[in-house]
């Protein structure tokens, strides 16, 4: 079992999605600063979808339409075109994977942002548990 604590995961509140006439999606989203790292795109068919853009920074995408949705789950590849403003800073190919529920793993740190959880207590917390067994105590 995989589990993720990104270090921040970033809602991309306006995205555009635009088809092809091979049946190929391309998400156009705001540029971020680093370069991305294996990425790869979640998708549970309800609308969400979370690219998984390296280790440190997934960026959920929300109200994928009924139609892109149908086009999406079919997908192997989409192409991601991260823009500042209206420049194309760069593109990159992600796989689809899906998934039955995306699971957002973090603290959340205001209404589109959730930071990796930090200390251990904070681990602790989010992981639910109800036991802790110490070695070394009776």
């Amino acid at each position: 079992m995989e589990n993720q604590y990104y270090t921040l995961i970033e809602k991309q509140d306006f995205f555009e999605i635009i088809e092809n006439k091979y049946g190929e999606l391309a998400i156009f989203i705001d540029a971020r600063k680093t370069e991305p790292s294996n990425p790869r795109l979640e998708y549970s068919g309800q609308g969400v979808a979370l690219l998984k853009r390296d280790n440190n920074l997934a960026i959920k995408l929300e109200g994928i339409n009924e139609e892109t949705s149908r086009t999406l789950a079919e997908s192997e590849f989409v192409l991601f075109v991260e823009l500042d403003g209206n420049t194309v800073e760069r593109t990159y190919a992600a796989p689809v994977e899906i998934v039955e529920q995306i699971y957002f793993r973090g603290r959340q740190t205001r209404a589109d942002e959730l930071e990796r959880i930090k200390s251990k207590d904070e681990l602790i917390e989010a992981f639910g548990a109800v036991k802790i067994w110490k070695s070394g105590e009776n």
